[in-house]
């Protein structure tokens, strides 16, 4: 029987979803969770396994030597070695477009809760702030409406687009950014240069893919080209974003609010300079993480290797 397992099950199924149509798959082991010692120990021998953040670097790969078929829970795969998983012959299968609409939906949670403060807002109330004052209307921060002002979008794929439509909706112009420009992107929205961007942006949404090129891109340089005051948030990947340059423009008042999921580093260590920041909100990485997207996510990976095991693969990213 194929044998199979699942490295960190816990982020995807913590226990609200099932896994039973992978188990229809073959003899499946669920791990919560894998630490670093663990990793050769728990797939030894084992032929086909999934991993959301575990990583499988070259000596995993070197030491299993049954293995066929890498799933990762994910859309982004760089936690894989997928060159010598390659060289061994080894597919690597991630699974994209499952959470598009959970993260569109999260850039604006973040982006309204920079706006109205909501959760601050309601505590205030159940401490009993202004029960006995006839101003009983009362704010702590600007409250600020999105009708009008400018989203500017970097990197333009699926999740880009499904943001630009919601910020639409709220009355907002978009500027998008790509380095490849497709029709379907035309259609929504203009594509204007970086600097442009910049430029004009009120708010800035990142959906750009970790990559040499992009590492850092939203640095002391670039921020000096945005507008006073701008509104940063990052879905993306942490490591986009020079944080000590972004905790510099935060505390000068230069970026108005900086609202992330992601960190360069997760979790969070104590030294980030983030963590100091004026004006920060800071989330663990669940912008994806809606069950929903988490049931189309398990439903894809077993589809992944049901296809592997039919001869037939699909979404592997080192053929």
């Amino acid at each position: 029987m194929n044998k199979i397992v699942v490295l960190d099950g816990y982020p995807a199924n913590p226990g609200d979803l099932s896994w039973n149509e992978l188990k229809k798959l073959g003899d499946v082991t669920i791990y919560e969770t894998t630490e670093k010692n663990d990793i050769i120990s728990h797939i030894a021998d084992a032929a086909y396994i999934f991993t959301n953040k575990v990583p499988i670097k070259r000596e995993t790969v070197d030491a299993c030597p049954n293995l066929k078929f890498i799933g990762v829970l994910a859309t982004g795969y760089n936690i894989i070695d997928t060159e010598a998983a390659k060289e061994r012959g080894i597919a690597v299968a991630n699974i994209p477009s499952y959470g598009t609409q959970a993260v569109a939906q999260y850039v604006f949670a973040l982006l309204l809760e920079v706006c109205h403060h909501v959760g601050y807002h309601s505590e205030q109330v159940f401490k009993r702030r202004g029960a006995d004052n006839t101003q009983w209307c009362f704010w702590d921060y600007p409250l600020t409406e999105l009708a009008g002002k400018t989203m500017g979008i970097i990197g333009f794929g699926k999740i880009g687009r499904a943001t630009a439509k919601l910020a639409q909706a709220f009355g907002m112009n978009v500027a998008a950014y790509s380095r490849s420009r497709t029709s379907e992107g035309e259609k929504i929205a203009p594509y204007v240069e970086l600097d442009e961007l910049y430029q004009k942006a009120d708010v800035i949404s990142l959906h750009v893919p970790l990559q040499p090129e992009t590492r850092e891109m939203i640095n002391r340089a670039a921020i000096t080209k945005m507008k006073d005051g701008v509104i940063i948030i990052n879905t993306a990947r942490g490591p986009i974003v020079n944080e000590a340059d972004m905790t510099e423009a935060l505390n000068s008042g230069k970026i108005f609010y900086y609202a992330t999921d992601v960190t360069s580093k997760e979790p969070v260590p104590d030294d980030n300079p983030l963590l100091k920041a004026k004006n920060c909100i800071i989330t663990p990485h669940i912008a994806w993480a809606s069950k929903e997207s988490r049931e189309r996510l398990l439903a894809a990976a077993c589809y992944n290797l049901k296809q592997f095991l039919a001869g037939n693969p699909v979404n592997i990213v080192n053929p």
